[in-house]
């Protein structure tokens, strides 16, 4: 004789049958009315044993249980019994309450475990593969100068800001000699260090000064050397710092001279 486990409606319990039949009659979760229930509990029961499939036994324990919680909810109290209470003001306990507790927690498992499928089932649409080594296609490639459009307000404002922490970092008191440079000796100064350095150099660096006047004649002397195109200014991001490297044919006419 061969067996067959038929599962129907997708009854995982006797738990789960009762939610099903508490959701289909739209019965208040809190005020079960246990005869009903019950009886719509056992058709479906009975409805098993018809198409003989096999009861789990989990099955007929919950039937025997809605069965004594009929019985409890139905036995008539004696007059000397509810007198006795009313004197007492105590309180008896609802024999659906421990039925109520159970349902209410598989419940939340249930949701839970859906939500936990649906998670299952949008991830299963995404598909990965592990990491591939690019290494041997990057060697021939330059790292590119990602630089921002400096313009004239770009370096006054820098030059602002410049002015500004020169004056924060000045002493109290000083004693400075006055030394007379022009606009093309600075140039001159600014491109050998560039060409030093063979790199570029930050703008608050061409300032080691912190007299005024050498200030002045410094940044006259930047703005002189983009003007030839003889140097060339980046800046990585807004409000960034300002970088100045020398562009190689201005570096070797002007560093020479």
């Amino acid at each position: 004789m061969i067996h067959y486990n038929v599962k129907i409606d997708a009854f995982e319990g006797p738990l789960d049958l009762l939610l099903h039949l508490i959701n289909r009659l739209e019965i208040d979760i809190y005020d079960i009315p246990v005869a009903q229930i019950t009886e719509q509990y056992l058709i479906y029961i009975k409805t098993m044993s018809e198409l003989k499939l096999d009861i789990a036994s989990e099955f007929l324990v919950m039937a025997a249980t809605l069965l004594a919680i009929k019985s409890k909810m139905l036995l008539p109290k004696h007059e000397e019994e509810l007198d006795e209470l009313d004197s007492e003001m105590s309180y008896e306990e609802d024999p659906r309450d421990e039925l109520v507790e159970r349902l209410i927690e598989y419940r939340k498992y249930k949701e839970a475990a859906h939500d936990l499928k649906s998670l299952e089932e949008e991830r299963g649409l995404m598909y990965t593969k592990p990491p591939s080594d690019l290494s041997d296609f990057a060697k021939d490639k330059q790292p590119e100068k990602t630089e921002l459009n400096v313009t004239l307000y770009d370096m006054l404002a820098a030059f602002q800001k410049l002015l500004r922490r020169k004056k924060l970092q000045r002493p109290m008191a000083t004693k400075i000699a006055r030394q007379e440079i022009s606009i093309e000796a600075r140039m001159t100064e600014i491109m050998n260090e560039l060409k030093l350095i063979k790199g570029r150099k930050n703008f608050n660096d061409l300032f080691p000064v912190a007299a005024k006047e050498h200030i002045v004649v410094t940044f006259l002397a930047v703005l002189e050397l983009i003007k030839r195109k003889e140097i060339d200014v980046e800046q990585h991001e807004n409000f960034g710092d300002i970088f100045v490297h020398a562009v190689k044919e201005g570096a070797e006419g002007l560093g020479n001279s």
